[in-house]
């Protein structure tokens, strides 16, 4: 199927499986990326609930068999995606349909739905690693892009396409610089600044329903005064008061025998104050022939005449917007040259940070398969020229390094630690669940197997596999490294999301894995005066007892790792009186070493080392743990890389204290929210006991 579909100039998606290939996506990246005729994927009638991308490739055509039988359809929230560390740099993948470097593309006869907004109940906060703040509140109302289209995709044809979402810029085709959009028959529904075109636009009996009172349409003409978005023949509707469209900088609006409901708010298209306007080129809205059901308005009056040139109306046609630029009615060659897209330019509306990888040719997805290694997992950092560096998927990869990382792939760094390996099959059975690439799927899965082969049978995890060299042997809860491997192991097997993907024989094997990890974690819970207590950061993997790590981590219980291994053995379903025994105990402990009336503060000190320092002070009601306790006395302890044990946080060297956590506020919503929560669910009443 491989060389025929490469080969031919259609090739058919049906998901009942009568055609080439189930997916639009497996369709598309069975063709290749250049080519000197139109290629053509022949979709039939069918729901397709994918995330499409189309990535350098050019000479394309999508085509349905009827526009309202070929659904294409995502629910994603836009903020959601940027939330993202990894997947969110940028837009790219945030709608349902995208694009990038994909001249000379058609669409034909297709529903893009991006339904994160009709499906969503209301309002959901999240954590947003990628934002200054923590959290992020993401609406039912945000932004939610059906097709978003980067720079590189120009001469984009559309037609008989109905593109839907409750959000703002359902359609973004955004490329300021050279970006020519032609739509024709289509219907296009969202929230604010739904049809939000850059550069030269042609809308021609088209239907705009809105739902939202601030702006249907918007344009950005601001890299080329010529630049202008016309819309012929097309009706708006929407909910009441409605306004019809907005600008943020230079723009130039044409508006020729449109249709307005009669529901419609009375203002003009308006100048959007968050932005510069248009402060070079002046207000540029024209109107000709348009009119409101139930009478005018004073603003939608001909005026023609004041416009550049001052056009007639029957001489505004797609290729006089176009300027000479691109000819899509008569096939004519371009007369005048289109200026080199500038991504940054373009995305000037977006955070800086959306530029991040805007000059990588490979995916991070790609990245992630070059820098597995054949073990089956990931290092967390590289020696490159002999200095170690975090990997880091958001930077470029030339071929070189390509090369180099490729033939290192043997080594045994690979490691659970820092997030490596949970994150990368995370992530790659998200992009497989976007892009239906087989690679992303086996790579995760090889990663799973990998988990899998470094557990011992107790059910410990070490920090490294195979590298079992210094303290990387040890069973590893530091940094929540094993708990991390757990959850993921747990998602596996209850099939939950994107982990319901993996090849179903790994499911068994995950459960197995987990029910050995929960019975470890009940066998090291170390017991004091006959009582369990909490965990140490690492125990030996023969032993089971506490053991020391770094010069500065020595063996002693933790207040820091053991409050997420109890929230790990609290989110089991139906737990075992053991289970129940581990969580009462280690909440008794939490309670018992608490230390009432202390924070913890940053300083600068310009007479330390670093410059800055970190004390404890008195704050009545405040409520520290320390990071460390003494095994047998539950004394706090600050070591730092001399070994040596101290009782106050000041008698350890200043790199150390302000470069080391030893004391926080880990259990504090353990103890007041979750445990009683988990109580109640449980109507827990054992109480801490020794072990037996």
């Amino acid at each position: 199927m491989g060389i025929f579909s490469a080969r031919a100039q259609q090739v058919t998606v049906a998901a009942d499986g009568s055609g080439n290939f189930r997916t639009i996506q497996a369709a598309i990246n069975s063709l290749p990326n250049q080519a000197a005729k139109p290629r053509t994927v022949y979709i039939k009638n069918g729901t397709y609930r994918e995330k499409v991308l189309i990535d350098n490739k050019q000479q394309l055509v999508l085509k349905g068999q009827s526009e309202k039988g070929v659904v294409l359809t995502y629910a994603q929230a836009r903020d959601e995606w940027r939330c993202d560390p990894v997947a969110g740099a940028d837009d790219w993948g945030v709608a349902t349909l995208n694009m990038r470097n994909s001249p000379d593309v058609t669409f034909e006869n297709l529903t893009v739905l991006n339904t994160y907004g009709f499906d969503a109940k209301g309002e959901v906060t999240i954590d947003c690693p990628t934002d200054l703040s923590k959290t992020k509140t993401i609406s039912k109302t945000g932004h939610q892009m059906a097709l978003r289209t980067m720079p590189g995709t120009t001469r984009l044809i559309v037609k008989q396409c109905t593109f839907r979402a409750l959000g703002g810029d359902t359609v973004s085709p955004w490329d300021v610089d050279a970006g020519l959009y032609y739509f024709q028959d289509c219907t296009m529904e969202g929230g604010v600044d739904f049809y939000c075109p850059r550069g030269w636009a042609y809308a021609e009996n088209c239907r705009f329903i809105c739902h939202n009172p601030n702006a249907a349409i918007w344009h950005d003409g601001s890299s080329n005064k010529d630049s202008k978005t016309v819309l012929k023949n097309c009706v708006f509707e929407g909910d009441d008061n409605f306004k019809l469209g907005r600008f943020h900088r230079e723009a130039q609006f044409y508006l020729l025998d449109c249709k307005f409901a009669s529901n419609m708010a009375d203002a003009d298209i308006y100048w959007a104050q968050s932005g510069p306007g248009a402060k070079q080129w002046g207000r540029r809205v024209y109107y000709a022939n348009c009119h409101r059901e139930g009478g005018d308005f004073a603003w939608h009056k001909n005026n023609l005449s004041t416009a550049e040139g001052a056009p007639k109306a029957s001489k505004i046609t797609a290729e006089w917007t176009y300027g000479g630029r691109w000819y899509p009615i008569s096939g004519k060659k371009a007369t005048v040259a289109l200026a080199p897209s500038n991504f940054s330019k373009a995305n000037s509306m977006v955070p800086t940070a959306a530029n991040l990888r805007a000059d990588l040719a490979d995916s991070v997805a790609e990245k992630m398969l070059v820098y597995q290694r054949s073990v089956g997992g990931w290092p967390k950092a590289v020696k490159i020229a002999g200095v170690e560096e975090k990997v880091d998927y958001t930077k470029p990869l030339s071929a070189a390094r390509r090369a180099s990382t490729l033939a290192d792939a043997g080594r045994n760094d690979a490691t659970i630690d820092n997030n490596a390996t949970t994150r990368e099959i995370t992530y790659l059975l998200q992009a497989f669940k976007r892009t239906n690439l087989a690679a992303y799927k086996q790579g995760a899965e090889r990663g799973i197997q990998y988990l899998l082969k470094m557990q011992y049978p107790n059910g410990g995890f070490p920090q490294y596999y195979p590298d079992a060299s210094s303290y990387r042997h040890l069973i590893t809860y530091n940094d929540n490294a094993m708990i991390r491997v757990l959850d993921l192991l747990r998602a596996v097997a209850k099939q939950e999301q994107e982990f319901a993907l993996v090849n179903p024989e790994l499911v068994g094997q995950a459960k197995g894995a987990v029910d050995r990890g929960v019975d470890c974690i009940l066998k090291t819970q170390y017991v004091q005066k006959g009582k369990r207590t909490a965990w140490c950061a690492q125990h030996d993997e023969k032993t089971l007892q506490p053991a020391k790590a770094r010069a500065f981590e020595l063996a002693s219980l933790s207040g820091f790792e053991s409050a997420r291994i109890v929230e790990f053995l609290m989110e089991i379903d139906n737990p075992s009186p053991e289970v129940k025994q581990a969580i009462t105990s280690a909440v008794a402990w939490f309670e018992q070493v608490k230390m009432p009336n202390l924070a913890l503060k940053d300083i600068q000190d310009p007479n330390q080392p670093t410059g800055r320092d970190r004390v404890m002070v008195q704050e009545p009601g405040a409520i520290l743990w320390a990071r460390f306790y003494e095994l047998e006395t539950n004394r706090p302890i600050y070591v730092g890389r001399d070994s040596k044990v101290h009782y106050a946080l000041a008698e350890i060297e200043n790199e150390r204290r302000a470069g080391y956590v030893y004391a926080g506020t880990w259990p504090a919503k353990l103890l007041t929210k979750t445990y009683p929560q988990w109580q109640q669910k449980y109507a827990a009443t054992t109480t801490p006991q020794a072990s037996k």
